[in-house]
């Protein structure tokens, strides 16, 4: 135990200092002593105060109580200077009270639990007993008033007990009668429920038939529906074929001539440069055949039809497209991907029109040719940044158009009569520019070609 600093000794040292409670006080009692050490805190200056409880000088004594209420117990219990002074504190302030505690004959009206928490704080002669006479005060008025409870308790749930019997009674009375109103409801609502089945079993047979026959409409319908897009789909095209056709007019027109102007014109210089070039090229001499020479007959030493026939070259051989491209004014159009995925499917699509779209420029160079290559745009997710290389005209189809209907357009485009060559493996490709005068070759011939470049 700590020394007190001053000079006096305690009291309880000396007299009441060997009595000790052998159990802890009474949670009433405990309470109380830390409300009188709160109450008698205010008035102790700080130095008076142990270490651990000067962060609660300024606290108000509800708020000390509050959140240094272990503390000043411990302090109070461990401290014999600290008590005394709160000793101190509590004999000035009840003094009747302190008085008859040191005389050892507390007042026998006073509150058990003021008695001692006093007699704990002052430690007079006797304060464990005190103490203890208070704890067992305490519990006896707390059992006291537990018991009285219970017995308040008891008659309250005795009371209620009777008031549900007489309420059950009364329930099962009332449910005994809506039992009998409902086994009557129950057995008019099953003759109504018979009678319901009926109608619904009358009903679902309507509904079949009537779902079947909505089926039948809207599959009607649906098929109705199928031929006008069908329809509407083919009239886009025509229509986006005429406003493409009134736009190319408007175009011409604009520039200052016609497209039929131009068509004739560029059939008017093909037929001349095939003229020149084929005079040139067979040396010819001024015309010296005359209408009997026109009899057909064979001359002696001369070659037959069947020997000219023998020295046509092949639909595969690359020559056939130098003899084409050689032709005047002749013009090369290209299904690209057609090309591409027939020599070289392993590669991206970028590098397949890079590869063909360099054979087809030297290709150019080398024939003088015009060169259109076409490839499809639906297989684009955006806009191709491309250069074209020289010599090449490189068309996307538009949305909505394939390539293979950007072909026929370009060969529709063409003059009757200029020599047109169209590359592709696709039969309707070849089909539609055969009838509109192109010559269709395959793809395998222009790949075979172009090896050669």
């Amino acid at each position: 135990m700590d020394q007190p600093t001053s000079g006096a000794e305690p009291a309880d040292a000396a007299d009441g200092g060997a009595e000790a409670l052998d159990r802890p006080l009474p949670e009433g009692v405990r309470r109380r002593v830390i409300a009188l050490v709160a109450d008698a805190f205010g008035g102790l200056t700080v130095a008076e105060l142990p270490a651990q409880l000067r962060q609660y000088a300024r606290f108000t004594p509800t708020r000390r109580a509050k959140f240094a209420g272990n503390a000043m117990a411990a302090a109070l219990e461990g401290d014999p200077l600290f008590r005394q002074r709160i000793g101190e504190r509590l004999s000035q302030a009840q003094p009747e009270l302190a008085g008859a505690l040191e005389a050892g004959s507390p007042p026998a009206a006073a509150d058990p639990v003021d008695v001692a928490a006093a007699a704990y704080v002052l430690r007079p002669v006797g304060w464990v007993k005190l103490v203890e006479a208070a704890g067992e005060e305490v519990q006896r008025a707390d059992a006291e008033r537990v018991g009285e409870e219970t017995r308040r308790e008891l008659v309250q749930l005795r009371e209620e007990l009777e008031r549900a019997r007489a309420h059950t009674r009364s329930e099962t009375e009332r449910l005994r009668a809506e039992l009998d109103a409902a086994r009557k409801e129950s057995e008019s609502l099953h003759r109504k429920l018979r009678s319901a089945q009926s109608e619904v079993k009358r009903g679902e047979a309507a509904l079949r038939r009537s779902t079947a026959e909505a089926e039948a409409q809207r599959a009607e319908a649906a098929a109705q529906l199928s031929a006008a897009e069908s329809e509407s789909r083919r009239l886009k095209h025509r229509l986006g074929e005429a406003e493409a056709a009134v736009e190319a007019g408007r175009r011409a027109s604009r520039e200052g001539r016609s497209m039929e102007d131009m068509r004739l014109r560029l059939l008017l210089d093909t037929v001349l440069d095939a003229a020149s070039g084929l005079r040139r090229e067979l040396a010819l001499p001024p015309v010296t055949a005359r209408p009997a020479d026109s009899v057909d007959a064979v001359e002696p030493g001369r070659m037959s039809p069947k020997d000219i026939a023998a020295r046509a070259l092949s639909d595969t051989d690359p020559a056939l497209l130098d003899q084409l491209l050689a032709l005047p004014q002749a013009h090369l159009i290209v299904d690209g991907y057609n090309v591409t995925k027939t020599g070289y499917p392993q590669m991206p699509l970028e590098k397949q029109r890079l590869r063909l779209l360099g054979g087809l420029s030297v290709l150019a160079a080398q024939t003088g040719a015009e060169m259109t290559c076409v490839f499809d745009g639906a297989e684009l997710a955006a806009p191709v940044l491309l250069a074209p290389p020289r010599g090449v005209r490189v068309l996307f189809s538009k949305a909505g158009v394939t390539a293979d209907e950007l072909i026929r357009q370009l060969a529709r485009a063409e003059p009757p009569g200029r020599p047109v060559v169209v590359v592709s493996t696709d039969r309707e490709v070849a089909d539609g520019v055969a009838k509109a005068g192109a010559r269709p070759v395959a793809s395998v011939l222009l790949l075979k070609r172009l090896s050669r470049v």
